[in-house]
C-alpha cells in the first residue's frame, strides 16, 4: 500500500503527514479498514461461542456462514454503519468539512491498529498459546486500544472532533462506546 497508494512513502512520512499535503486518502482508509476488518475477524471468530440459527440457515451460493464469516459479517456491518452515522454526525452540526480531516486522522489509527492486530493473529495461529487464558488479555488489550483511541482523537492536533463540548460527549457516546457494546452483544450472547 505505501509503494503504490503512498507513492514510495515511508511508515514515518505516513503517520506524520499532514492532511493538506496527503492525497489518496480514499484508498488508503478502504484498504486500511478492510486489512483491519478482517484481521479482527480471525482473531475474534475462534471465541464465537456460536453462530445464531438466523444466520446459520442462510446459505449463500450453496455454502453456510461459519463463525469467521459471520464474524467478519459484524465487524463489517459494524464499521460501516459507524463510519455511516460519523458522517451524518458531522453533516449534523454543520461541520461537514472536518469529515474528511477525521477518517484521515482516523486511518492513521487504524493502520497501526491492524499491524497490531496481525501480530496477535500470527501469535494466536502460529504459536503454542492458551486460547481460554489469553482471551482475558485480548480483552484488557481491547479495552485499552478503545480508551486510547477516545483520548486520540480528543487531544490529536487536528481538531477532528467538534468545537463543542456536549458534541465531544454526544460523539465518544454514541458513536464509540455504545457500538462497541453492541458488536460485544451481538458476537458473544
Amino acid at each position: 500500500m505505501m509503494n503504490i497508494i503512498e507513492r514510495d512513502a515511508s511508515l514515518k512520512d505516513f503517520l506524520l503527514q499532514k492532511y493538506f499535503d496527503a492525497s489518496n486518502n480514499l484508498p488508503s482508509w478502504i484498504i486500511t479498514s478492510c486489512v483491519t476488518a478482517l484481521t479482527l475477524s480471525a482473531l475474534l471468530s475462534q471465541y464465537i461461542p456460536i453462530v445464531p440459527k438466523y444466520i446459520s440457515d442462510l446459505q449463500l451460493f450453496g455454502y453456510q456462514v461459519n463463525k469467521f464469516g459471520y464474524t467478519l459479517l459484524a465487524v463489517v456491518f459494524f464499521y460501516v454503519s459507524k463510519s455511516a452515522l460519523g458522517f451524518l454526525f458531522y453533516q449534523s452540526i454543520g461541520d461537514g468539512r472536518k469529515w474528511s480531516v477525521f477518517y484521515f486522522t482516523s486511518t492513521k489509527f487504524y493502520f497501526i491498529l491492524s499491524f497490531l492486530l496481525i501480530i496477535l493473529c500470527v501469535a494466536h495461529y502460529y504459536f503454542p498459546v492458551d486460547r481460554n487464558k489469553i482471551f482475558l488479555y485480548y480483552f484488557y488489550f481491547f479495552a485499552f486500544v478503545a480508551v486510547f483511541k477516545i483520548f486520540f482523537y480528543l487531544f490529536h492536533k487536528n481538531n477532528i472532533l467538534p468545537e463543542k463540548w456536549y458534541y465531544k460527549f454526544l460523539y465518544i457516546c454514541t458513536l464509540q462506546i455504545a457500538p462497541l457494546l453492541l458488536l460485544w452483544k451481538l458476537l458473544f450472547f
